[in-house]
């Protein structure tokens, strides 16, 4: 039975290169088990590097890149039926992972962390396809494999499990894309996470083979809200996390899991349950502001529809912010209207141009119900490496029939303490400096 998890989960940065090593070797080494570490992808104490050679921008539109299928993935989503079955959407790029260790004694993995997933899975010994780092059951006491008999088993997608027999609950999933996909066993061990407790029975797929690039490395822990996800397991009810800069050093930040420790003066705003996707976070966005000025929204835009699943969700693994094609360009054609500069593209960002006296630049204001969001410069410009080009760090969605999605993507949220209180069905936002 899982422990209720009662503290939150920090890593702490320096900015001092000099400390570099220490500070990474502390993380590693650390004997009172109080963190559960929170890393971006490409941090310097992560142990997934970007390509040589790379700089700062390329790394993150590199990034941004990917985001396209990710959102279209979320959004080709089938309606749910009366199988109780997790939705299991899975991401197509991981962008901040969480140090956490599996098994008996725990073996340290490095697994993405991700609100727009129901799954937990991690690469297992003999996996083809798989990176080197991997869990190995054979040296966890505590290891078991669930048969196709179990109920867990009847809430996997891409089930695969003869009729007749119990045999080991097998299943397969595609991952992003149609060229990657993995197969796996539905197991069950006990996954350590510091201080704040330990889940002795948590289920999660043990990958055997993988196709395909986009299969996070060393597993997957989802934060979405289906029944086999960490805070479904974990009957937490309550999370938050504070994501750092990527421009900061290290990368780190926090997550707290559980009500203890988490902000008491907070603003919030409702969290929406869409049947259509049942597993991601939405919030009713109103409007949005460029300066002073409300930017006109046609009919149906900001729309929370049921049917269609259309509505605006909060994603922590989508890179730049998304939104509907007419209403991004509305905001655009605002911001570059007061922003009043020669306009240039970079990568998939169309708006840009010479940075000087930022501090004029129209503040982008993001408004829900309850709640409105001022989003400050560092989360609405993103600069070349030069830092002589600053772009409008947001996006349209791919046109296609599934654009019906508006996404708050990681970079808006970058610095921000993001409260998600299932229990009362809230989402709550307060600025935080975590890096």
């Amino acid at each position: 039975m899982a422990l209720p998890i009662t503290a939150f989960l920090f890593i702490s940065f320096l900015l001092s290169a000099t400390h570099a090593f220490e500070s990474c070797k502390t993380l590693e080494s650390s004997s009172d088990d109080l963190e559960l570490s929170v890393l971006h992808m490409y941090g310097k104490c992560s142990p997934f590097s970007p390509p040589k050679h790379e700089s700062w921008l390329d790394t993150v539109l590199n990034m941004a890149e990917k985001d396209p299928n990710r959102v279209n993935y979320l959004l080709a989503q089938k309606t749910v039926t009366a199988a109780p079955i997790a939705s299991g959407q899975v991401l197509n790029i991981g962008n901040y992972i969480v140090r956490a260790k599996l098994g008996t004694p725990g073996q340290l993995m490095y697994m993405v962390m991700d609100t727009s997933n129901d799954a937990v899975w991690v690469p297992c010994s003999g996996c083809t396809g798989c990176s080197s780092t991997v869990f190995n059951p054979s040296l966890s006491t505590s290891f078991g494999s669930l048969d196709c008999k179990t109920t867990q088993c009847t809430q996997v997608r891409g089930l695969s499990c003869p009729a007749a027999e119990s045999s080991p609950c097998q299943f397969n999933q595609t991952y992003g894309s149609v060229d990657s996909s993995f197969s796996a066993t539905l197991s069950q061990d006990s996954l350590n996470l510091g201080g704040v407790g330990v889940l002795s029975n948590l289920s999660f797929g043990c990958i055997n083979s993988v196709s395909g690039h986009s299969v996070p490395p060393q597993g997957l822990l989802g934060l979405g809200r289906g029944s086999m996800s960490l805070i479904s397991q974990s009957q937490s009810g309550v999370f938050s996390y504070c994501l750092p800069s990527f421009k900061s050093y290290y990368f780190s930040g926090s997550l707290k899991l559980g009500p203890s420790g988490q902000p008491k003066n907070i603003r919030t705003t409702p969290l929406l349950r869409n049947p259509r996707k049942p597993s991601l976070y939405y919030v009713n966005l109103t409007g949005i502001s460029v300066g002073k000025v409300l930017v006109p929204v046609a009919p149906g835009l900001l729309d929370f529809d049921t049917t269609t699943g259309a509505g605006t969700i909060i994603d922590s693994g989508t890179v730049i912010t998304r939104f509907k094609a007419p209403l991004y360009t509305a905001l655009r054609d605002e911001f570059r209207k007061q922003v009043g500069k020669d306009i240039s593209s970079l990568g998939a960002f169309d708006t840009c141009f010479l940075a000087t006296n930022e501090d004029q630049f129209p503040v982008i204001t993001l408004h829900f119900t309850g709640m409105d969001l001022k989003l400050p410069t560092e989360n609405t410009l993103i600069h070349s490496s030069s830092g002589s080009l600053a772009c409008l760090a947001m996006a349209a969605a791919s046109s296609n029939a599934y654009s019906v999605l508006n996404v708050i993507a990681n970079l808006q949220q970058q610095n921000f303490r993001i409260l998600f209180d299932l229990t009362n069905s809230r989402l709550g936002i307060s600025r935080e400096i975590c890096n």
